[in-house]
């Protein structure tokens, strides 16, 4: 057994999915999350998956005492807590715009104050979820991890460019602290097992869900917002990979801050793209659905949706040569994995 991890946000979508990979790898799994978009299912699936009883704790990231006890009860069980990868946040562009004080609140607040607590305990390695929307509408697609941060299309990506600095701000003050920021595109797929998946509450704000909502009969029409935007067809183009290709970049994060400290040879930090480096439109993705389940998806064309950038995809070349990590499943596979998790859910009815 490798050292234990925790895992913020241990029930969402991407947490649980790495949880499994981890486990997978040989790390011990302690989960931590709030339930604000989430449920205990996806704690159970973990469980499940890796037939092991993962520990589980319910705590909000701002709660610092909360934290605290968790650091603390882990290392009375003999179980010091070595690194942590940090998911917990909200996520919507959309809810985002409609929200930005709660998302402020949520998103940084949560990890400035996981940053004091792990100082506290001498956690020294943290992998970040970060997230494209950093670059705002780059002036240059694939981005790479050099483009500047330009001003944030949403308050989400406000929040994420905001977290990345305060983890720099941490590294100068802490001299043995180490993390690695992973930038990600758009995640999308389900683990193969349809054990766990995306299971946003209330109306989906991502692509994926609301089009298999749409196709199960459980949402009206898909919007498509934006057809006149300067791309082939019209539609925003973003770059979709695998979750459990995701899920394994965290791994190979991982590894590699335990392997090589960055305090010894750079900055005590380091950031990834983690993408197919090819665009998908809103519509290919819609056609793509319906090509590999061979069901029709209902949609209707909608205004722009405030926030949203036009086109955007990765130059992921840093995580392959550096991480030894690309993605390995296919737009369709990932696609397949969504319908086959909807079709499991019980709410698919």
């Amino acid at each position: 057994m490798k050292s234990s991890i925790l895992v913020t946000g241990g029930a969402g979508y991407i947490g649980s999915h790495t949880a499994v990979s981890l486990a997978k790898a040989g790390f011990r799994v302690v989960l931590l999350d709030n339930f604000s978009n989430s449920d205990f299912q996806a704690v159970q699936g973990v469980r499940s998956l890796i037939n092991a009883e993962v520990p589980f704790y319910e705590v909000d990231c701002r709660d610092t005492d909360g934290l605290f006890d968790v650091f603390r009860i882990e290392k009375e069980k003999g179980h010091v807590i070595k690194g942590v990868i940090h998911f917990a946040a909200l996520k919507s562009v959309g809810e985002s715009v409609e929200n930005p004080e709660l998302y402020k609140d949520n998103n940084i607040l949560g990890t400035e104050r996981l940053l004091e607590v792990m100082r506290a305990f001498d956690v020294e390695n943290l992998v970040f979820s970060s997230s494209c929307t950093v670059y705002g509408e780059p002036e240059v697609v694939p981005v790479d991890e050099n483009a500047p941060f330009l001003e944030a299309e949403s308050p989400y990506g406000f929040t994420k460019q905001a977290c990345e600095r305060l983890i720099v701000n941490h590294l100068t003050r802490n001299p043995k602290f180490n993390a690695v920021i992973l930038r990600y595109f758009n995640p999308i797929g389900a683990h193969p097992s349809a054990v766990i998946g995306e299971s946003p509450r209330g109306v989906p704000n991502n692509l994926i869900p609301y089009l298999c909502q749409s196709v199960a009969g459980i949402r009206g029409a898909l919007h498509v917002f934006g057809t006149d935007y300067p791309t082939p067809d019209g539609s925003c183009i973003r770059d979709y990979l695998h979750v459990m290709d995701l899920a394994e970049a965290h791994v190979a994060a991982l590894e590699f801050l335990f392997k090589d400290k960055l305090r010894d040879k750079d900055t005590g930090w380091r950031a990834y793209n983690l993408g197919t480096g090819k665009g998908a439109s809103v519509l290919e993705v819609i056609q793509a659905f319906e090509k590999v389940t061979g069901l029709e998806v209902p949609y209707s064309i909608a205004e722009r949706r405030e926030g949203d950038v036009v086109a955007i995809w990765a130059n992921a070349s840093r995580a392959k040569d550096e991480l030894g990590w690309q993605t390995k499943r296919s737009l369709e596979e990932a696609l397949n994995d969504s319908w086959r998790w909807q079709k499991k859910r019980p709410d698919s009815q």
